[in-house]
């Protein structure tokens, strides 16, 4: 402003922030100023609007492992706190290029043949910007209804960009369109999976889809790291292995195994897996003392008297131990002592206390989300949620065999399959 000269933004194709973790914004409307660029493509500096078509990169390293970051925080955890938290600014961001997919320079990686100069080559990409290849897509497929408007036009600029570079002749077909099309998807899935830890239903929607216009066949595309699906497995378990979701001690909701033995005793419970954790203790004795005072109103094939219970407890997201376990600590002794298993791909959601009263559960919504990408088809629900399942959005709600249960004793049947 004082030179009355446009900056970087204003004269490059590309402005890339290196090591981002260290930026510093001395200017407390600069992530403003770039949220409403990134949006509109323009940005005003004193009284004049100045537009620009430069992208933006943003370069750095995670400090953890992919699967600790994961569970613990989010991708983003490395920007500075005035990006990493606001998910507006994150929301702009196109792609997530996953660098630890990507090997370092080895020397078999450098040719010994002719190339471009690079100021040929940058000239050659500068006038290929000009070009428009995003509605490539639309030959052969649509997109599916999970995208938003964000989410559209980032896949068709990814789209656009890599069929530019990858077949800068305008020659290629269906099956290398398609490739194109499952690694853009990806990419901004990436960033919608984040924004999802971060910003809760706001941004639910993240299983992207397109439509092979020839078959009308729908494909979903997943992110490789997140493996959700495989938390809550198909098929019938074993008898006494229940999953259910709760909220851990980092204050995320995530999904919690349990599985139990039933050996001859005189009507104890061990626990492992909850270390000193007095809550899951104190959650777990509630479930075997109402056992133990409601046997009977259960079935007459339960006798805790002369058996021991076994339950191991696990943290399947590494989130820390959740308190809510007395429903599932008791649907797990039911279906061990009966020798009956749960029904199959089932989370448990809801909670009792000592005199079976039912709790409802807290953030419905982002509790049916965490089901919906660990694998759950079937869900166990405290009739007392029911007045929020308008909070939910309705292809969420969809995607489950919702089971209302209104006592302790009907959730262990309607898990159990037991009419």
């Amino acid at each position: 402003m004082a030179r009355k000269a446009v900056g970087l933004v204003g004269l490059w194709d590309c402005v890339a922030f290196d090591e981002v973790a260290g930026i510093k914004f001395k200017d407390k409307d600069g992530i403003q100023i770039m949220k409403d660029y990134m949006a509109s493509g323009s940005f005003a500096r004193g009284k004049e609007e100045k537009a620009a078509s430069a992208s933006m990169v943003f370069v750095g390293n995670i400090n953890q492992s992919v699967d600790v970051l994961l569970k613990t925080s989010s991708l983003f955890d490395p920007f500075p706190p005035e990006m990493g938290t606001d998910t507006a600014f994150l929301d702009r961001i196109h792609c997530y290029l996953p660098g630890w997919e990507i090997p370092k320079f080895r020397p078999e990686h450098f040719t010994n043949d002719y190339g471009f100069i690079t100021d040929y080559l940058s000239e050659f990409i500068r006038e290929l910007r000009k070009e428009q290849c995003g509605d490539a897509l639309d030959r052969y497929f649509r997109l599916g209804t999970n995208l938003n408007q964000r989410d559209t036009i980032a896949v068709r600029k990814m789209v656009g960009g890599l069929v530019k570079l990858l077949y800068p002749d305008g020659n290629y077909t269906k099956e290398q369109l398609e490739e194109i099309l499952k690694i853009s998807l990806e990419m901004r899935r990436r960033v919608k999976e984040q924004l999802k830890k971060l910003g809760g239903m706001e941004f639910y929607d993240v299983n992207f889809s397109y439509i092979d216009l020839d078959t009308s066949e729908e494909h979903y595309v997943s992110v490789p790291e997140q493996g959700g699906g495989k938390l809550i497995p198909e098929g019938v378990c074993n008898p006494g292995q229940v999953y259910t979701v709760g909220r851990g001690k980092s204050g995320m909701l995530g999904v919690f195994r349990l599985e139990s033995q039933m050996v001859s005793g005189n009507g104890k419970i061990e626990r492992t897996g909850i270390g000193t954790d007095r809550e899951a203790k104190e959650a777990s004795n509630t479930a075997f003392h109402f056992l133990k005072a409601n046997a009977s109103r259960i079935s007459a094939h339960i006798d805790i008297s002369s058996q021991d219970y076994v339950i191991n407890y696990q943290d399947l997201q590494g989130i820390g131990m959740t308190s809510t376990l007395a429903l599932p600590t008791l649907i797990a002794m039911c279906s061990v002592s009966l020798g009956k298993p749960v029904l199959s791909s089932m989370a448990v959601l809801g909670e009792i206390s000592i005199s079976g009263t039912i709790i409802k559960t807290d953030e419905l919504a982002n509790s049916l989300q965490v089901c919906l990408d660990s694998g759950a088809k079937r869900v166990l629900l405290p009739i007392t949620s029911a007045v929020d399942i308008a909070t939910v959005p309705p292809e969420l709600i969809g995607c489950f065999q919702i089971l209302f249960y209104n006592s302790a004793e009907n959730a262990v049947f309607k898990a159990l399959g037991v009419d």
